[in-house]
């Protein structure tokens, strides 16, 4: 079993408040924010990690292989994935501006071309962008079966078809993928029970989140491949479909009126919200 897990780096998603918009409208900015491994991500790691262990030991002959298009300096997120359990990793340099979903999407079934995995795990989406387009347009460039949102993971004994759990509005929809395939996770993918793959005894018990890499694993993580290249030399178009051209912050909201009774209320949605 191949699982590649796809990786982005984005500013610290705890610190939010501290994005800004240039004066000039042109960028968003994020200085001072750390940079740190999409937490979508980490889960999509963490569930790959869980589908190729008996509970704690790699199954002999599984591997996950993390990727990531980024500058130079992403290699630390990917040594965090390394870190985690991953097996090695691969970087394509290039600048995060000149990405967008479309273009990751066409380098990712360069990468899936040249790697051949059984199965692609990504986060959902990024928590920068939210644009939740790449696995939907990687699985149609490569004509291979897909599912988003999951939820939960079953991994055949055979390893030839995966059960994915998507919760939707009226409950939980499964669907059954013939490998080779592609899969989003959201964020209970990383529930206790959450992936199974008939090799992990029933009465292993994972955690609720993803796992901490202790010291040991990290300083093995830099000895662990990681290879570099640039962007270009998967020989895609590195032409853009969507760009954005300025940024505005909304518009401050007035502040709420209080009114001392629901007569007044009601009076009030009538006549100045006229929403009754």
């Amino acid at each position: 079993m191949k699982i590649l897990v796809p990786l982005k780096r984005t500013a610290d998603p705890d610190n939010a408040n501290k994005v800004k918009v240039s004066p000039d409208g042109s960028r968003v900015t994020t200085d001072g924010m750390e940079p740190k491994l999409n937490p979508f991500d980490e889960y999509a790691v963490e569930a790959a990690l869980r589908l190729t262990e008996n509970g704690k030991v790699r199954i002999a002959g599984d591997s996950l292989t993390v990727c990531t298009f980024a500058p130079k300096e992403a290699s630390q997120t990917l040594r965090q994935a390394l870190a985690m359990g991953a097996d090695n990793a691969l970087l394509y340099v290039t600048d995060d501006a000149q990405l967008d979903g479309d273009l990751v999407a066409r380098a990712l079934a360069k990468v899936v071309g040249d790697t051949k995995p059984d199965l692609v795990l990504l986060g959902k989406q990024a928590v920068d962008g939210d644009s939740n387009q790449v696995g939907q347009l990687l699985a149609e460039y490569l004509q291979w079966p897909s599912a988003t949102f999951a939820m939960s993971l079953d991994l055949a004994q055979d390893k030839k078809t995966l059960v994915v759990g998507r919760e939707v509005d009226g409950g939980v929809v499964r669907l059954r993928l013939t490998l080779p395939a592609v899969v989003t996770v959201d964020l209970r993918i990383v529930g206790p029970r959450a992936v199974t793959n008939h090799v992990t005894p029933a009465s292993f018990t994972y955690g609720d989140t993803a796992r901490f890499a202790p010291l040991p694993a990290i300083i093995k993580a830099k000895t662990k491949p990681l290879a570099e290249a640039p962007l270009a030399s998967l020989g895609v178009d590195l032409g853009l479909k969507s760009r954005y051209t300025a940024y505005a912050l909304p518009a401050a909201r007035k502040a709420g009126v209080k009114v001392k009774d629901v007569q007044e209320l009601v009076q009030r949605l009538r006549t100045e919200a006229k929403v009754l």
